[in-house]
């Protein structure tokens, strides 16, 4: 599993670099200043181009718009490079507890044995929920989605915990980030115990973060259920590699509501609520019903031929990124954590995994997905790892959402904490009707 990381350049400023934009029209020209980031492509910091000219930019999803200052993660999708805080992602996933995780991404290193024992007590003494939060899941219909359940009860976390809602209050900030962390995975298993009409599990402190997330889950009130080793483990994987990856559709989210000074549990809905669009946090279940379509070996040349067939809508689910055009470096711990879940579970013979590993093989031999980088991702195999482990798919994005609320909660308290912080207000291009008169109702 363990690879060379490549060399990353590191960007020293250049004290008075400028780019020049010249109007050719006016003859008038600004200079707008560069800025040198770490690692990655310097930025033209435009913030003076509408005061000075009178012109907005025009970058609809925002692929070449740098939208704040963070030094929470940093991606080089080329290089297929994830850092946490400088920390090369498969050092962390396979060396790194999710709470030693969460540490390094709200406070900006990695904690000694005290620090590391103190803030795991901090968590586990607030995993557990109001006592009347339980009462607020028998207003949703059993048969709801698990993310319409979490969107609903993290939003009502304010009603429940209001006096750390106010945002310039630096202790009711930590105490709202340590209450988003250590209540999350006891509501995502509420919401699952609530879908299939089993009785709620209480958090116990004697167990980690991740296997007191499966005793929640999957335990009953009739008889013991021990956690195995190897589940906890690769749940450990799932949530650190799921922990926080830089300035994507839910954290931009959690960023521009909580720029409005909103308070972290409603922000946190709105990440969830975000997550929740399935081309975001659905992709994995998109894999299984993949597999699921292809259903045996002998079919995937037809399925491939497809995919290479421009006219044809059908796409290989879980190839490619938005941002990596390598190979995704989470991808490859989570196929490990793949074999040892089903091996430990005795389902090594997985006709959807086998499926799975004979796409990769194609997809990383055929010139077809060579040329245009499509390789695996981190959904290709999680959602496999997911289901064996007993997670029906409507819970995978709540699974997501679980291991994403520490960079989110990371993320909120940087742009909260900057100086100079304003409110998010993105500029449009307006191509409406001009200006025209009222019509009376009687001359329409």
């Amino acid at each position: 599993m363990a690879r060379e990381l490549p060399e990353l350049e590191i960007v020293e400023p250049v004290d008075g670099e400028k780019v020049t934009v010249i109007f050719h029209g006016t003859g008038k020209q600004v200079d707008l200043p560069v800025l040198s980031p770490t690692h990655g492509p310097k930025v033209i910091d435009v913030q003076r181009l509408y005061q000075d000219t009178g012109y907005f930019t025009f970058d609809p999803g925002y692929m070449s718009t740098a939208s704040c200052d963070s030094t929470v993660t940093y991606i080089d999708g080329g290089r297929g490079v994830l850092l946490h805080r400088g920390y090369a992602i498969e050092e962390l996933a396979t060396n790194a507890g999710f709470i030693e995780v969460c540490y390094l991404l709200l406070y900006g290193d990695l904690p000694d044995a005290e620090q590391l024992r103190e803030f795991e007590d901090v968590i586990t003494h607030h995993t557990m929920v109001h006592d009347q939060l339980p009462q607020f899941f028998k207003g949703f219909r059993r048969d709801a989605h698990p993310m319409a359940v979490m969107v609903g009860t993290v939003g009502a976390l304010s009603a429940f915990y209001h006096e750390d809602t106010d945002v310039t209050d630096p202790h009711g900030r930590m105490v709202a980030t340590h209450r988003i962390i250590a209540k999350l995975p006891t509501i995502a298993a509420m919401a699952y115990k609530y879908s299939i009409g089993q009785p709620f599990i209480y958090p116990r402190n004697d167990l980690d973060y991740a296997a007191n997330f499966l005793h929640m889950c999957f335990a009953v009130p009739c008889e013991p259920y021990v956690v195995s080793p190897v589940l906890a483990r690769a749940m450990n994987r799932f949530l650190v590699l799921h922990a926080d990856h830089e300035q994507n559709a839910s954290t931009a989210t959690v960023r521009i509501a909580g720029s409005s000074q909103a308070n972290p549990y409603a922000c946190m809905a709105a990440g969830i609520a975000c997550l929740w669009g399935p081309a975001h946090g659905g992709a994995n279940e998109a894999v299984l019903s993949m597999l699921m379509e292809i259903g045996s070996r002998d079919r995937i040349p037809e399925f491939i031929k497809r995919a290479k067939d421009k006219n044809d809508p059908f796409r290989l689910m879980g190839f490619g990124h938005r941002v990596y055009k390598n190979y995704d470096p989470r991808a490859a711990i989570l196929r490990e954590s793949c074999h040892e879940v089903l091996e430990e579970l005795d389902k090594k013979g997985e006709p959807l995994f086998e499926l799975a590993l004979e796409l990769e093989r194609i997809a990383r031999e055929d010139d077809y997905f060579i040329e245009r980088k499509l390789f695996p991702n981190v959904d290709f195999y999680s959602g496999i790892t997911l289901r064996a482990m007993g997670f029906p798919t409507a819970m995978f994005p709540a699974l997501f959402a679980l291991g994403r609320s520490v960079g989110w909660v990371a993320q909120w308290k940087e742009m909260i904490e900057a100086p100079g912080q304003r409110i998010g207000r993105p500029r449009q291009r307006y191509t409406g009707h001009p200006v025209r008169p009222y019509v009376p109702l009687d001359q329409r």
